[in-house]
């Protein structure tokens, strides 16, 4: 008898989400929620009585989420502190306890608000609210589940390929990602708060696989590049799978030798590599000599905890801290840049229209003077511990540069009036809108540029880079792109300043030789991408032609 054919598995296409590889069973997640089926809710109930049940509810999921935060890094943590702030706000409440009033039980009030709220932020423009939905379902679901005394169903989930409905920032958090194991998602979004820790955790992520009717024990090969779900694969797909495995792990090994070394490429120039942070604790396991400085604090981390706004004092420990770590090399920590995707309570606006194109960034901060200057003074103060670098998000006009210059020089007077040791430091300023990058010598005030290449593509390109259907669009290898980055890049060196990319771009291999063809010298990357920027640089030629 002729063998019998090795038919190719079930092939499922999605968006990728975190990169990698996984393989191993797949797993169908229960669902999450308090049973629809409960008993029928009984008329005329004590308003009283639901409401402060559902308060107590409220509390326990708060004391829940309080617990998790004990070991956890501080952007997952922050992520935590988020969902508390909003357990917190009366606003997520209120519209329950209205209904309350008409004698409804807890359960019922709260997830009807719930689910309105939730549809609501799913019918966003805006794909950063969209995102936070599954922030609200796991919210929605943990006060059910109190309400209810209904705990959530145990299940194994280390080393699985898990799928479902989506996966809520708790339950990523409580799973043990140490034995492998990725995540293949019927609805979700690349810009969750699920994929921002999928991607710090190195866990291969899909998601809007849609309907698929995904079979639960089968073994499951997940390809978090491209976006691909093979189900019950054949022999030929398992070996080749575990070819790009072991060829994975090979590069992986050869990026490490490059981690602590001098970036140059081939034909001997010398390039800097930086890091780009979002907390100081991403700097405890990190050696300063495997960069040449910090090329980006992002300052919002800060302002995104359930205490409010950030006092003087914390700020400036925080700077402090992260300029000692560098041990004098330059560190560059960049103003408050919210708004756009990174709302703040009580700062931003809640209601705009097109918040990319909006009040954030040096904007805000210039609307907002109050807040700006205590940051400024913290940024003063910390300037004696190390080689800082103050960097202004979001630059239009020569005149916001102007004024913000202006804040900054008030604010060392200030300090050294109250006998408070502080120090000026240069001020430049993230390049990231056309109008600054087409015309550099408006901003001859700067000490410096950064390209802010993640923004910059997306307002040259028309073409939101949390947008998964126009993502193919917002390419920083666009010509256009590259020809205003060498634009700006000859500008600039026309000028005296110095210029360096901060993006996304400066940390993915296939990217690095066009930039550099461009003129760039300074990159600064997530520090995980030290290894492959630094081993990537050394294979290119300058001399030689890139396609």
């Amino acid at each position: 008898m002729p063998p019998t054919p090795d038919r190719s598995g079930l092939q499922f296409q999605g968006t990728p989400a975190a990169p990698g590889l996984a393989i191993g069973p797949l797993l169908v997640l229960e669902d999450d929620a308090a049973p629809n089926d409960a008993p029928a809710p009984q008329a005329g109930l004590d308003p009283e009585a639901e409401a402060g049940r559902l308060r107590a509810a409220m509390s326990e999921a708060v004391a829940e989420l309080a617990a998790l935060l004990a070991d956890l890094d501080a952007e997952s943590a922050g992520i935590i502190e988020f969902q508390i702030a909003m357990l917190e706000d009366d606003a997520l409440i209120d519209p329950a306890l209205e209904t309350l009033a008409d004698g409804k039980d807890a359960a019922v009030a709260w997830r009807a608000a719930l689910d309105t709220q939730i549809a609501d932020y799913e019918a966003a423009n805006d794909e950063y609210f969209r995102a936070r939905a599954s922030d609200l379902s796991d919210l929605k679901d943990r006060v059910l589940r109190h309400l209810s005394g209904r705990a959530l169903p145990a299940q194994d989930l280390a080393g699985k390929v898990l799928t479902g409905r989506d996966l809520t920032p708790s339950r990523f958090l409580e799973t043990d990602w140490t034995r492998g194991g990725g995540l293949a998602l019927r609805q979700g979004s690349p810009s969750s708060h699920v994929a921002m820790l999928a991607r710090a955790r190195g866990v291969p992520m899909v998601v809007g696989l849609g309907d698929a009717d995904l079979p639960d024990g089968g073994e499951a090969l997940l390809d978090g590049e491209s976006g691909l779900l093979i189900v019950d694969p054949s022999s030929a797909e398992r070996a080749a799978f575990a070819d790009r495995q072991a060829a994975a792990r090979r590069a992986q090994a050869a990026e490490a030798a490059f981690r602590g070394e001098p970036a140059a490429t081939r034909d001997g120039t010398a390039i800097a590599v930086m890091i780009n942070v979002a907390d100081p604790a991403e700097l405890d396991a990190l050696d300063p000599n495997d960069c040449d400085g910090i090329g980006l604090v992002r300052s919002e981390f800060l302002f995104h905890g359930a205490a409010g706004l950030p006092d003087e004092e914390k700020q400036y420990r925080a700077y402090r801290r992260m300029l000692e770590w560098a041990e004098g090399r330059p560190v560059v920590i960049r103003t408050l840049d919210a708004g756009g995707d990174k709302p703040v309570a009580g700062l931003t606006m809640a209601e705009e229209s097109n918040p990319f194109l909006g009040l954030r960034g040096l904007r805000l901060s210039l609307a907002h003077p109050e807040v700006f200057r205590v940051q400024l003074r913290a940024l003063a103060r910390a300037a004696p511990h190390g080689s800082l670098k103050v960097m202004l998000p979001m630059v239009t006009r020569p005149e916001e540069l102007h004024e913000a210059r202006r804040l900054f020089g008030e604010a060392l007077t200030e300090l050294q009036e109250e006998g408070k040791a502080c120090a000026a430091a240069p001020l430049g300023m993230m390049v990231e809108v056309p109008a600054a990058a087409i015309a550099p010598e408006l901003f001859a005030e700067a000490d410096f540029f950064s390209i802010g290449s993640n923004d910059l593509t997306q307002y040259v390109t028309a073409a939101g880079r949390d947008i998964a259907a126009v993502a193919p669009l917002n390419d920083v290898s666009h010509p256009a792109v590259l020809k205003l980055i060498a634009s700006l890049v000859a500008g600039a060196q026309a000028l005296g300043i110095e210029v360096s990319l901060c993006g996304d771009a400066g940390g993915e291999p296939s990217r690095i030789p066009a930039l550099l063809d461009c003129g760039l010298r300074s990159l600064s990357v997530a520090p995980l991408a030290l290894g492959r920027t630094k081993a990537a640089i050394a294979g290119i030629d300058l001399g030689a032609p890139h396609g």
